[in-house]
């Protein structure tokens, strides 16, 4: 019953979608035309927000070299329908990463079809030497990066070439150069880590009786400080159940530093409050970028705290506790509960039977104690810790992934 209330909400809330969209014949169904291609311009990029972001290509995670265990995860390739510059002479251009390559290719592919006769031209892939001068170039010693052009070399296509690297699937591209053009991928570490957003083992929480608690000692039915996302003041709520627990796995975390000395990590996929004029609004974490202001504790309510830092780091061990607030002050910083949909409102709204469930246990048990005193209830034994993503939040995903557009999943 809670799994066909919460798809109705679901859905509800979405509203009107292409399904019911008006349009000539059946259903709404509208002969698609072939879509005219838009050059970019020059020093323009698409997504239109930093390379290093969740919404492109994703947070650094360290220079590859020869002797990094990551280096088995970089492929060479050898489609004859490219051109490599390899000016060290060592065939490190054509080294890559799996969903880089795919991208290239996909490339090579639309260039012929685009100019016959033409062929892709890249002229810079893996770095594994050299200094690295700015954070661009930071993608390329990771092998998720490569410069491009044609084999002609004709500056006048640069542009076109740069749309078409946009329709091949890269997650950044820019048109940075009147002599190439940047393109770049996300990691496959940021691809596994979709089942979820959470926090790591050492995340604290204040109990309502004041004791500050890493996530891995919390336990479901205790009370924890969070707070009112259009008020801002604090509150101890109940924790739920867990969204996500799970010991022993190795994930890759944001790791954000703040102006008041708070530090937090947490998945990139993960929902994280911050401030603007019209109030708080939730971004991904692998979005918050220096000089946006997060959500801190001060005293009995949540003030601004600018960012300082925001780097990329792995840690063992995932949590993610839902609470009947939807929200979580975590390491003094504030949080939402939810991940994965960019949308704390519609994440919160979709979890409301189990909230509906909690006050009605409450009840029961309130009645029970009140008609047969309290030692029944006193004498329940703690559940066992659940491991893994928890079946609701799976399938809220899945239909998620089928329902909602594109640009509110992560």
């Amino acid at each position: 019953m809670s799994v066909c209330v919460g798809l109705s909400v679901l859905l509800l809330l979405l509203g009107p979608g292409p399904l019911w969209a008006c349009g000539p014949g059946r259903g709404g169904h509208r002969v698609k035309t072939p879509r005219k291609l838009t050059p970019l311009v020059f020093m323009q990029h698409i997504p239109n927000m930093s390379e290093n972001t969740l919404g492109a290509s994703g947070l650094a995670e360290g220079k590859i070299t020869r002797q990094d265990p990551r280096f088995a995860e970089l492929e060479p390739n050898y489609n004859s329908e490219i051109i490599y510059r390899d000016e060290e002479g060592t065939g490190a251009d054509r080294l890559m990463t799996e969903r880089l390559k795919e991208k290239v290719n996909t490339l090579a592919i639309s260039v012929m079809n685009q100019w016959p006769g033409v062929k892709l031209r890249v002229t810079e892939g893996w770095q594994e030497e050299g200094i690295l001068h700015t954070q661009r170039e930071i993608l390329h010693y990771e092998g998720r990066a490569v410069d491009i052009t044609t084999s002609d070399r004709d500056r006048s296509k640069l542009g076109m070439l740069a749309r078409l690297a946009v329709e091949a699937g890269f997650d950044w591209v820019h048109y940075e150069s009147k002599s190439h053009i940047h393109c770049s991928v996300k990691s496959e570490s940021s691809h596994s880590a979709k089942s979820g957003g959470c926090f790591t083992a050492d995340t604290t929480v204040v109990t309502s009786d004041g004791h500050r608690l890493p996530l891995a000692e919390l336990q479901v039915g205790q009370q924890v400080l969070t707070f009112d996302p259009q008020t801002g003041r604090t509150q101890y709520s109940e924790v739920l159940l867990w969204l996500d627990r799970d010991p022993d796995e190795d994930r890759l975390f944001v790791e954000i530093s703040t102006e008041g000395g708070r530090r937090l990590a947490v998945t990139p996929n993960h929902l994280l409050l911050v401030r603007r004029p019209h109030g708080p609004q939730a971004v991904y974490a692998g979005n918050v970028e220096k000089g946006d202001e997060l959500l801190g504790l001060d005293s009995s309510s949540m003030t601004s705290d600018a960012v300082v830092s925001v780097r990329a780091v792995r840690r063992r061990g995932v949590f993610a506790p839902l609470t009947t607030a939807g929200t979580l002050v975590v390491d003094g910083v504030g949080a939402s509960c939810y991940a994965v949909v960019a949308s704390h409102p519609l994440a919160h709204a979709v979890f409301a039977p189990f909230r509906l469930l909690s006050n009605a246990q409450h009840a029961a048990r309130a009645l029970w104690s009140s008609a047969f005193g309290g030692a029944a209830v006193d004498a329940r034994s703690t559940p066992p810790q659940p491991v893994g993503v928890h079946w609701y939040a799976q399938g809220l995903y899945w239909v998620a992934q089928r329902v909602l557009p594109q640009g509110m999943l992560s």
